[in-house]
Formats: structure tokens, C-alpha cells, sequence
């Protein structure tokens, strides 16, 4: 019997982690729960403090085109629909449905209430300590769309 062998290295797939969602999703409801909001803000900005710090320093780096490029990599990697605007000193982005919360919904799930601090917080917490900010303007609850404004801060 024929016997097909494929090797393939970890760099030459598309990294796509849509049940990490899933589970972020269920971490925030039970902090949520058992800690109270400001507790999941607090798990949000750790989190994102650690695994966003190279993302960090190129913001410093390069500015918001730093940002621009990871958000089209994402976007694109979940087919998402969006659009962005780069200006001298602002970016601004309009992801129309979030992809990860049509994922949650699709598998049964039911989205926390909080879920839009992991757009909220983390964009801020990557913005800490460099010469940006971020703010979520607009958020849909029911399909996870968002604005998000990204700012040079005043001196």
C-alpha cells in the first residue's frame, strides 16, 4: 500500500486562531464574574503589556504605520472587511464585523459583555509609554465591528 508523507514547517502555514477567541472569550467571563471589570481590564493590559511588546516597539520606532501594517496582516489572515486612514499624526481604523465574534456566535457561544476590552484595553496598553494613544469610538455589540482612532498624544 502507497504511503504519502508531507513535511511542512510552521512558517509556510497561515496562522489563523480563531478558537484562542473562544477561550479569551471564557477567561474574560470568569474574571468578569468572580473579580468584578476593572479586574478583567487588569488581565487585558497584562496580557498585552507581554505579548504586544514587540508590536510596542516599533510603534515607538516607526510610528503608526507600525500599527497600520500589523492591523492588514490580522485583517487579512481573517478576511476581514475593513478600512483604514493613515494621516501625519492619526490612524484610523473601521473593521465592519469581527471576525472572531462571528467565530464565538457560530460555535454557541455567548459573547461577554466585556469582550470589547480586548479592543479597548489592549490598544491602549500597547500605546503605553510611547508618544501615542488609542481610543475605541464606536463598538457594535452584536457583531463585534469597531472604530478605533489611534493619535499622536499632545506635549
Amino acid at each position: 500500500m502507497a504511503r504519502l508523507h508531507t513535511e511542512q514547517k510552521a512558517k509556510e502555514s497561515t496562522y489563523f486562531h480563531q478558537d484562542f477567541h473562544i477561550a479569551l472569550n471564557y477567561g474574560i467571563e470568569y474574571v468578569r464574574q468572580r473579580f468584578g471589570p476593572e479586574s478583567v481590564k487588569e488581565y487585558l493590559a497584562q496580557f498585552a503589556a507581554a505579548y504586544y511588546t514587540p508590536l510596542k516597539k516599533a510603534l515607538k520606532d516607526t510610528g503608526l504605520t507600525a500599527i497600520k501594517a500589523h492591523y492588514e496582516k490580522i485583517y487579512h489572515t481573517e478576511h476581514a472587511q475593513f478600512q483604514m486612514q493613515l494621516l501625519p499624526a492619526e490612524l484610523h481604523i473601521l473593521l465592519h464585523a469581527s471576525p472572531a465574534v462571528a467565530h464565538i456566535k457560530a460555535g454557541g457561544h455567548k459573547v461577554s459583555p466585556l469582550y470589547h476590552e480586548t479592543v479597548s484595553t489592549v490598544n491602549r496598553e500597547i500605546c503605553r509609554d510611547t508618544p501615542y494613544d488609542c481610543e475605541l469610538t464606536k463598538y457594535n455589540p452584536e457583531n463585534g465591528g469597531y472604530q478605533l482612532r489611534y493619535y499622536k498624544r499632545s506635549l
